[in-house]
């Protein structure tokens, strides 16, 4: 297996390069469902969605070189939101439709700028996020370890079976079953770092992994 790229070498500092094809998928692969999601509960349709969510990608590849966290910003994923939802708005709303797909800068500081007042729709989409970048770091790394290996982590830590139970009928130890789960959380984490992202930190904490 090939040496993790080093964890300052974060998703957000890749989408910068136009050229980094493979950034932009991972970045496509873990956002698009959460913008999906966020237009279906705002009334979109399937096909309305989809292209809702190729205009939010096509404004955060125009804005990426300006965006910087502060107080203002905060994260990432809440700067994504922000935009997110705002385009939804203008769908919706058709009040200015030139905005959507405008490359104009105010334009793209405005979209980006407009608080999301709901706080509510804030807490879901960034449930919403950590339950999608578990699913995907999941993904990512399953195939690096031995099916019993991922099935006493998957049944304990996501499915919250017993230890005890799960040991016995994967025919391991508990010290086995409980070695297997943080042997894949620490995986996941190391996984999750190289996005620069901090849900890291909480997969395997206090409440458990997110799903």
């Amino acid at each position: 297996m090939e040496d993790d790229p080093p964890t300052r070498d974060t998703l957000i500092a890749k989408l910068r390069n136009p050229a980094d094809a493979h950034a932009w998928r991972e970045f496509v692969a873990i956002y698009e469902p959460l913008v999906n999601r966020l237009a279906r509960q705002k009334g979109l349709q399937d096909a309305d969605a989809q292209d809702l969510a190729q205009e939010v990608f096509r404004a955060v590849a125009r804005a990426i070189d300006r965006w910087e966290p502060n107080t203002a910003r905060g994260t990432f994923r809440g700067w994504l939101f922000t935009i997110a939802r705002n385009l939804c708005i203008n769908f919706l709303t058709r009040r200015d439709p030139a905005a959507e797909g405008s490359g104009d800068t105010r334009n793209l500081d405005r979209l980006a700028e407009v608080p999301a007042r709901d706080s509510a729709q804030t807490a879901t989409f960034d449930a919403e996020y950590r339950r999608r970048i578990f699913r995907w770091a999941a993904e990512q790394v399953k195939g690096e370890f031995a099916p019993n290996t991922w099935r006493a982590f998957w049944q304990t830590a996501v499915e919250d079976r017993p230890v005890a139970e799960v040991a016995a009928e994967l025919g391991l130890t508990p010290g086995a079953v409980y070695v297997a789960r943080s042997r894949v959380i620490a995986r996941l984490r190391r996984r999750v770092e190289q996005l620069g992202d901090e849900t890291a930190a909480r997969i395997g904490g206090d409440d458990g992994c997110p799903d």
